[in-house]
């Protein structure tokens, strides 16, 4: 290991940055074919190479830097630090796992895990392709395989990186996997290790890819649920009153012109709306498990534009309209953006006020962060102890990491954004100047928020609030819209 001497390695990185500042101003003209091929290969080796002490800050800052320091999960503070995407965050954190060295609880040091694919980075040999393989190798090995033929065969395939492409080692690695495994058997461990369900983002057109791996249990539930409700006639949308229940008619199942991928598709979405419609799934977050849609009471008289999901989705109006026939959904109205005047005392937030949280906030306020608000929780923006009451507008959403990091010189929210705060760590700032409100401040801060309030309910209670909370099963009209009083 070489030296650790902050001056040392602050000269390094500025003789690193003078020599990738001189090799950009060459002009490589005069040379010929192979030459060129060959200042190629040096320079993806030494690409490759650059790789090594990223492991090793990337483990050192999982095992030093908390999560109060960070302002967050380790893979979303490297997102945000390197302008990087966070799917691209959490490879590198995990490619850290593996080939960056370690240390035990005692404070060893331990060599990486696949210590013949670190030492084939180091030299350059191997590159993220490479390591992408052997990685996947490994996770599909099943764990009963002893470590003396796991450091075996991982010392194979390295040398064989060495040599090939990516693509021939992933078929050397098949091979490689058949003969450890001649028979297939893979325990529930395995198949456990392996399980996975991702929704991929919205496209342009609003639609969104789903993939992942199932169990042999959950496979044999999604064939059982598709045998019923994917056969030809049943849950047509085309319909005007599609067959959920029962065998479908002769004339229904003659008008179905869908593929088996979109009988496959309605039949899940289908099922999806069966289990919200039950009201079997309990509560989330303080409201009944259900789809939480934010839209403009012009937008939905219009029966245009779209809506916004708890989840980040946006729903064309048209679907929101047709959702309203199914299932138990909380919609929220704003006329003219006018939000609702929702303010009491007591310490929780009233699930009128966790709706309009939906529409406000979107999702969580913390700086940097995009998690939708179906996995955010509620959050005073001042601190309950100090102002004693829950107004809808010092509540904000944060999501579960970030809301145990709010407290005195943790992030600030987008509400009370702060311009101390430290360009090095996005959300951080600095509490020097800060001080605690004496008794005598607190109660003067409590009276005064108290009689705002009181005065924006009374205002509030002149006028009626526009606001659907809680439709129930029954035909939905563009036109129309359902009136509540609120009272605080």
């Amino acid at each position: 290991m070489g030296s650790s001497d902050r001056e040392e390695l602050q000269e390094d990185f500025d003789t690193l940055r003078g020599a990738v500042s001189r090799i950009l101003e060459h002009s490589y003209d005069a040379l010929t074919t192979p030459e060129r091929l060959t200042w190629l290969e040096r320079l993806e080796h030494e690409t490759r190479r650059l790789r090594v002490p990223g492991h090793q800050l990337i483990n050192q800052l999982a095992e030093h830097a908390p999560p109060e320091e960070l302002g967050g999960k380790l893979p979303h503070a490297l997102a945000d630090r390197l302008r990087i995407t966070r799917s691209d965050a959490r490879r590198r954190v995990a490619e850290a796992v593996d080939l960056g060295p370690r240390r035990a609880l005692t404070g060893e040091p331990l060599p990486p895990q696949l210590p013949a694919t670190s030492a084939g980075q180091r030299s350059g040999v191997i590159g993220r392709g490479h390591v992408a393989v052997i990685r996947r190798f490994f996770d599909q090995l099943p764990h009963w395989v002893d470590v003396e033929t796991r450091e075996c065969a991982e010392r194979q395939l390295a040398e064989h990186a060495a040599q090939f492409r990516p693509e021939t080692l992933s078929k050397i690695a098949d091979t490689l996997a058949d003969y450890l495994n001649p028979d297939g058997n893979f325990t529930d461990v395995d198949r456990a290790r392996r399980r996975g369900l991702t929704l991929g983002k919205q496209d342009i057109d609003g639609m969104s890819r789903l993939s992942g791996w199932l169990t042999p249990e959950a496979r044999a539930s999604v064939e059982a649920t598709l045998a019923k409700l994917a056969a030809p006639g049943m849950c047509n949308p085309d319909d005007d009153t599609p067959t959920v229940d029962g065998p479908p008619t002769e004339e229904a199942v003659r008008r179905d012109t869908r593929t088996p991928a979109q009988r496959g598709h309605d039949a899940l979405n289908a099922a999806m709306r069966a289990v919200l419609t039950s009201g079997k799934l309990g509560q989330h977050n303080g409201l009944p498990a259900a789809i939480i849609v934010s839209t403009t009471l012009k937008e939905l008289e219009a029966g245009t534009g779209k809506a916004l999901t708890g989840g980040g989705t946006l729903l064309p109006m048209t679907d929101v309209i047709r959702l309203a026939r199914h299932a138990h959904h909380y919609l929220a109205v704003f006329d003219k953006g006018k939000a609702l005047a929702l303010y009491h005392t007591r310490r929780l937030a009233s699930p009128g006020q966790r709706i309009v949280l939906y529409a406000k906030d979107r999702g969580c306020t913390a700086p940097g962060c995009d998690a939708p608000g179906y996995l955010c929780e509620v959050h005073h923006v001042d601190e309950y102890a100090a102002c004693r009451a829950t107004d809808i507008d010092s509540l904000t959403f944060a999501c579960g990491p970030h809301h145990r990091l709010i407290k005195p010189g943790g992030w600030t929210t987008r509400k009370r954004h702060h311009p101390m705060d430290s360009p090095a760590t996005p959300g951080l700032r600095t509490t020097e100047n800060q001080h605690a409100p004496s008794p005598r401040e607190a109660l003067g801060r409590r009276r005064r928020r108290r009689t705002v309030g009181d005065a924006r309910v009374n205002a509030a209670m002149h006028r009626r609030i526009r606001l659907a909370t809680l439709w129930r099963a029954r035909p939905f009209r563009p036109a129309e819209v359902l009136w509540c009083r609120h009272r605080c």
